[in-house]
């Protein structure tokens, strides 16, 4: 179906698509690289008549084991599958394979003058099909919104090899169910997006950023309050806690202060006047709640690698010398964001592990990092117990088990303290008019009898 050289069972190979950038493994018992929906639908096809389990795959960048293979089956990998089809500057649409990369489609919509927002820190190797499957978001979700928010339709290959077309690439639709949305951030489990329409906006004319450097973090809490409440809405507004300025401190483009607890990242774009005028204000507001020092990145280059820096922050994490790490995207409310970087604090040292946190204080997403040794099992254990205390917290101030990387393997025995029976039950339902023998990539957002809770 897809050519010899596209399938492989080479144990290699096999190692290789059983795992992702997280700390969920599994083993395939097959690799298959489609280049079409063609392909796409008559391997899924194949695999129903065999009873086969299958997993859908991007570029394995998710972090919540929700590409690997956790029940054996065949990976059916789509990164043969990138060509951009379309960028419409008078629809102001892009008509996109599953397998292009995030960061490549972003420069193609700015080379004819229009902007892509979604941005996850693995831009240049993610794509868009993971994108959309697990629901991605990144730091300008703030103000522009997820990638859910810019699918206007897509083509999707069923799990029993039908293929369906869902939604369009008009601005407003309202016909029938949403299928389309219900596609977004299902993780695979209900069918394999072949084909995306993708909502663009024009270019912002300008874009400022800076940075604030505080003592505490509640003092960088209350200045992310601050700017919100003066009526901006800033397009990004990242938050690093102490340890992660440690990791990064001699990236940045200005010194951080020896007592420096926190910073934020922020930026914000639209016509030049208004920009300057938000910049300055943002700035006023980061030293009324006490910054140490403002940096406005206006010399050449500066933000790129005040970017740079924090994009880099997660591999940089290996810095601090433990092997294996535990990333949480946990998202509170954002008058919440103080209290949940305190109950992180106060789990972290009761459980006697080492946390650091940083993301996306704008819209109270933060990324909780429990650095650990996988090989000692005192050590496993108590980063097992605060990630459920983690999970905990977080439901209990008003908030979700996952803002952007989806429940995947890792985060599915809590989904249901957060969804309780009736909701779960009714996701299940969906599920199995769409897979009723349950093969599209098993193991994943639905709970066992046996997990937690």
């Amino acid at each position: 179906m897809v050519g010899p050289e596209n399938v492989s069972i080479d144990p290699a190979d096999l190692a290789c698509y059983g795992a992702d950038a997280g700390f969920v493994t599994g083993r395939p018992d097959g690799v298959v690289l489609p280049a079409t929906t063609e392909e796409t639908a008559a391997v899924l096809s194949l695999a129903a008549d065999a009873g086969l389990p299958v997993v859908p795959r991007g570029a394995g960048t998710g972090t919540a084991g929700g590409a690997v293979p956790t029940r054996g089956g065949l990976v059916v990998a789509l990164t043969r599958m990138h060509r951009i089809h379309e960028i419409d500057r008078r629809d102001l649409v892009g008509v996109v394979d599953p397998g292009v990369v995030t960061g490549d489609f972003q420069a193609a919509a700015e080379r004819e003058g229009l902007f892509y927002p979604p941005d996850p820190a693995s831009l240049a190797v993610c794509t868009l099909g993971g994108n959309a499957a697990t629901g991605a978001g990144g730091a300008r979700a703030v103000k522009y919104g997820v990638t859910r928010d810019y699918v206007l339709g897509c083509e999707v290959a069923l799990p029993d090899g039908r293929v369906v077309q869902l939604g369009g690439r008009t601005a407003k639709g309202v016909v029938g169910l949403d299928l389309t949305r219900l596609l977004v951030g299902s993780e695979g489990t209900l069918g394999i997006l072949t084909r995306l329409v993708l909502r663009l906006v024009p270019m912002p004319p300008a874009v400022a950023t800076l940075a604030g450097v505080f003592r505490a973090p509640a003092d960088a809490a209350a200045a992310v309050g601050a700017v919100f409440s003066a009526g901006l809405v800033p397009r990004c507004a990242e938050f690093l806690d102490r340890m992660s300025l440690a990791c990064i401190g001699g990236d940045l483009p200005f010194p951080v202060p020896g007592d420096a607890g926190a910073l934020v990242l922020l930026e914000v774009d639209g016509p030049p006047a208004r920009v300057r005028e938000e910049a300055a204000e943002a700035a006023g507001r980061f030293e009324a709640a006490g910054a140490l020092r403002v940096f406005p990145a206006a010399e050449p280059g500066a933000a790129e690698a005040l970017w740079a820096a924090r994009r880099g922050l997660s591999p940089a994490l290996k810095r601090l010398g433990r092997p294996h790490k535990v990333s949480e995207d946990v998202c509170v409310p954002r008058g919440r964001l103080a209290d949940l970087v305190a109950a992180v604090e106060e789990i972290g040292g009761r459980h006697r592990v080492t946390v650091l946190v940083f993301g996306h204080a704008g819209d109270g997403n933060l990324h909780v990092n429990f650095l650990f040794d996988r090989e000692d099992p005192g050590e496993a254990g108590r980063v097992e117990a605060a990630v459920a205390d983690l999970m905990r917290r977080t439901l209990a101030l008003g908030g979700t088990i996952s803002g952007e990387h989806g429940v995947g393997a890792a985060k599915r025995p809590f989904i249901r303290w957060e969804t309780g029976p009736d909701v779960l039950d009714l996701m299940r339902r969906v599920k199995s008019v769409f897979d009723p023998r349950g093969l599209m990539n098993p193991g994943k957002v639905f709970p066992d009898d046996a997990d937690v809770g």
